[in-house]
């Protein structure tokens, strides 16, 4: 179980109730933050709350975003060379999960620059292909990770080996 934590324009367009409880998520990577981004298409932007590792995916039909968004993040972990093991365990843990709304303003922060950036990068692109598009995101510095391991991707490797350790 693990709490998708939306912004207003998201939960809106998922139909989710307006106040949902949070729980503690039972996944190795925990919560995640997520927004809708507006372009020739609209696009999910979840970023977890731990490591700040984005992962884009088609928004339509909202009503399945969520669901979507695990076989999204599986995709994206085997890219990142996260082996199958701790992706199929992450993805069955991630079979139950409940929608709330954004508390950690860095997070939200990062959603905004993430989104700046993944805009800026789409409108220079003729394709964007949403899976590069999230690993050229993760490797960005992050402020918030200044003080760790500096970028999603690196304290994406860091975070599993010390919750598998």
């Amino acid at each position: 179980m693990y709490v998708v934590h939306g912004t207003r324009k998201f939960l809106e367009r998922v139909g989710a109730p307006a106040r949902a409880e949070a729980a503690d998520p039972t996944t190795v990577l925990g919560d995640w933050y997520a927004t809708v981004l507006v372009w020739n298409r609209q696009v999910g932007l979840f970023v977890n709350e731990s490591t700040l590792l984005p992962v884009l995916l088609p928004f339509a039909p909202a009503a399945t975003v969520v669901v979507r968004f695990q076989t999204a993040l599986a995709t994206v972990l085997r890219r990142h060379g996260i082996g199958e093991a701790f992706i199929e365990a992450e993805c069955e843990a991630m079979a139950d999960h409940r929608l709330a709304t954004t508390r950690n303003r860095s997070v939200v922060g990062m959603m905004t620059e993430f989104s700046f950036l993944a805009s800026a990068y789409a409108e220079s692109e003729d394709a964007v292909d949403l899976v590069d598009l999230s690993l050229w995101l993760a490797r960005t510095p992050c402020g918030a990770l200044y003080s760790r391991h500096g970028s999603p991707d690196r304290e994406l490797a860091a975070h599993i080996a010390e919750r598998l350790a």
